[in-house]
């Protein structure tokens, strides 16, 4: 999943190659999904973007765990699929599809209004989807489409669903980032495209570092509610991210594939966050691929800088105003 940084020319894809086979070495000894005993009887959990790679996983593993586990996703046909597929590997029959398109804020007030009228609690939220190598454009609500499908689409989403989380306490915030956010920069205009990044490796980049910054300060809102919000680095991860990339990359990733891993393992950091007891009452925090506590960059532990971000991000989604209302 974190490749598209990487991937501009033969170079840095062999850079990727040796950073992988590091990675693959390291997680020999790390934790596995099958060391947590948790079982989710009872709970409900949403997973964005659960109709492949890590998000399918993740949404696999919480549904073993007997958990209702609802797919977020924004293709009914791909979602449906693997909500079948899911059913069937789990025998959890409990596996729900919603639709929702994560750069739309329309489309998030709506899903997140179906929520709220169908679910009577909300115990894990893992903010997964995103997307890379889109081309610039602006939404129809005036947003840049990766900026709002990255990081302004899982903060309303997030926001909306609070009280619902907050009402099931003890409750689990997961926001998938990725190494890449200490390459990243916040500029408020990005979020727009008043100003434009110099390429769309930048543009994924400072979306997640803004997904770090976004969980330290909802995790410092949150504090004495029972609702924890943590975020991670899946690693090096193999999966359909690059499907918007040109042919030449998309074969170099291909190639690389036999030595990244795999969505299944890419899944074990998120998994780690949503249901281990080690992680429990722990919030705002940065995991990496390793499921171990590291510091995230210098810009992700700027206070200041994430009360800036949360303050614009509300008046770009309209958050701010349905709240004076």
């Amino acid at each position: 999943m974190e490749i598209s940084c990487f991937s501009s020319h033969l170079g840095w894809a062999t850079c990727v190659l040796v950073l992988a086979l590091l990675l693959r070495a390291r997680r020999k000894g790390s934790w596995h999904p099958r060391m947590s005993p948790t079982d989710l009887t009872g709970k409900t959990a949403i997973v964005t973007g659960a109709n492949c790679g890590i998000g399918k996983y993740v949404a696999l593993d919480l549904a073993h765990r007997n958990a209702r586990t609802i797919l977020a996703c924004s293709s009914r046909e791909r979602g449906q699929a693997a909500a079948e597929e899911i059913q069937r590997a789990t025998g959890n029959p409990n596996v729900p599809l919603r639709i929702v398109d994560l750069s739309n804020m329309a489309s998030i007030r709506r899903f997140a209004k179906q929520i709220q009228q169908e679910e009577k609690r909300l115990d894990i939220l893992v903010n997964n989807a995103g997307v890379s190598g889109l081309p610039f454009s602006i939404t129809s609500e005036g947003l840049e489409q990766t900026f709002a499908t990255n990081y302004l689409g899982p903060f309303l989403l997030t926001n909306l669903l609070l009280d619902t989380m907050k009402a099931s306490a003890p409750a689990r915030i997961v926001n998938v980032s990725s190494f890449v956010h200490f390459q990243g920069m916040v500029n408020m205009k990005h979020l727009t495209g008043e100003e434009r990044t110099k390429n769309f490796h930048q543009t994924y980049r400072n979306t997640k570092l803004m997904n770090v910054l976004f969980t330290k300060e909802l995790a410092r809102r949150l504090q004495g509610t029972g609702v924890t919000a943590n975020s991670l680095n899946p690693g090096i991860v193999k999966t359909q991210i690059m499907r918007h990339f040109n042919w030449l990359v998309r074969l170099l990733f291909s190639i690389a594939g036999i030595f990244l891993m795999s969505a299944e393992e890419g899944a074990a950091s998120t998994i780690y966050c949503a249901v281990s007891e080690e992680v429990a009452g722990v919030t705002g925090k940065y995991f990496d691929s390793d499921c171990r506590l590291m510091l995230p960059s210098a810009a992700a532990r700027d206070p200041g800088l994430a009360r800036k971000l949360w303050e614009e991000s509300e008046r770009r989604t309209g958050l701010a105003e349905s709240r004076g209302m």
